[in-house]
């Protein structure tokens, strides 16, 4: 995939709405036609999905900022007038605002909710990936420029020594980059890091040493189907969690401490899993 691309990395999302009130700043009663025309007010062209997950004391909290995801077979398209929506050769997907006039089925077929009608001008519209602002010379958008985590990163992967080309590269090394629902099957152009998945979590304690916390105590989880092994240890206060682990995935969580009877429990991860407390028993 070459172009212009789109990485977003929830763990660096602190869900502050920076981007989504930069988008405004920028479209909102600003025309920037050949791109798009004025958006209205109550659209919202990036938008901050709130994910929460987890039960009791274990509980986690993702941001996922959602746009438009420059498919390179965008659905939204399907069935539009000629000329309506084009991709352009670096990938920006833009809908024209004079061909796209009064077409509001490409609000419809955007399976991931980001194209809005704008009542007044008969126009659906979305995200242009600020392309009046790169043709224009400038290396990002005004989302991920006014992103105060770096969660944003947006260039052109055709482009080795950038940001976005080095990032994609780390990440994918590490088979961490993901599209959003790929079940779509539209190619989107936008790739997450650490989109949320199931984990395991739990507190250790000692029965004999009550008030003690079992802090550095190593914990091994291993997926029942492949035999993949995970470790982790205890934190200062004896809490551990294993992370983004496979959904509706069987796993066997093995506490072997020296001194104390070893223990093994089976766990599945159709959500989020809280072990709560989970006592260690001194040897007889």
């Amino acid at each position: 995939m070459s172009g212009y691309s789109i990485i977003c990395d929830v763990e660096k999302c602190t869900g502050c709405f920076a981007c989504f009130l930069a988008c405004k700043d920028e479209h909102v009663g600003n025309d920037h036609r050949k791109y798009a025309a004025s958006a209205s007010e109550g659209q919202h062209w990036i938008n901050i999905k709130e994910i929460e997950y987890g039960t009791d004391s274990k509980v986690k909290v993702d941001y996922i900022p959602l746009m438009c995801q420059h498919c390179e077979t965008p659905a939204c398209a399907a069935g539009a007038p000629e000329g309506a929506v084009y991709a352009r050769p670096d990938g920006i997907v833009i809908i024209d605002p004079e061909k796209a006039k009064g077409a509001k089925s490409i609000v419809k077929n955007c399976p991931y909710g980001a194209v809005f009608w704008n009542e007044t001008l008969e126009l659906p519209q979305k995200c242009t990936l600020c392309a009046h602002m790169l043709d224009g010379g400038e290396k990002t958008t005004r989302c991920a420029e006014c992103c105060p985590t770096g969660a944003l990163v947006i260039g052109d992967l055709d482009d080795p020594e950038s940001d976005i080309a080095k990032l994609s590269a780390r990440f994918r090394l590490a088979e961490s980059l993901e599209m959003y629902k790929p079940q779509f099957n539209t190619a989107p152009r936008m790739r997450y890091h650490a989109l949320p998945k199931p984990f395991i979590a739990g507190e250790l304690a000692f029965s004999d040493l009550p008030g003690e916390p079992p802090s550095g105590l190593c914990i091994t989880l291993t997926r029942d189907e492949t035999g993949e092994t995970y470790e982790t240890v205890t934190d200062a206060v004896g809490d551990f969690c294993f992370k983004f682990l496979a959904a509706n995935a069987k796993f066997t969580l093995r506490i072997d401490v020296r001194g104390y009877d070893i223990q093994e429990l089976a766990v599945n991860t159709a959500a989020a899993r809280n072990l709560g407390v989970i006592l260690l028993q001194k040897n007889q």
